[in-house]
């Protein structure tokens, strides 16, 4: 298992834990849920998270940051940001703000 899969193994362990919170996939692609919507993805060697707002403009400043093109076709989700290994010690505050940011928008 590469760090990125140990990081995403983590959060999962972490937020399954809270009501509603639970593991599935999108896009064929593991991913946290929300009450079916979801909120963290992984893909390939990044964690992908849905943000919004000063906590998305702060994510996507990083290096390294993009918007994730699940379909490889140039056709970016504006929401999604996938993150590198790197950035992993930021993970647990970015997994919370994505948690609360899909919970809200019920």
């Amino acid at each position: 298992m590469n760090t990125v899969e140990q990081a995403y193994q983590q959060l999962t362990t972490r937020l399954t834990a809270q009501a509603g919170v639970s593991a599935g996939q999108m896009f064929g692609k593991a991913c946290l849920k929300i009450n079916g919507k979801a909120f963290i993805a992984l893909y390939k060697d990044t964690v992908v998270f849905k943000l919004n707002g000063p906590t998305h403009a702060s994510t996507l400043a990083l290096a390294d940051a993009v918007l994730w093109d699940p379909s490889g076709k140039d056709r970016p989700m504006k929401e999604w940001i996938a993150l590198s290994a790197q950035h992993s010690a930021h993970f647990p505050a970015l997994a919370d703000a994505a948690l609360a940011y899909v919970q809200q928008s019920r």
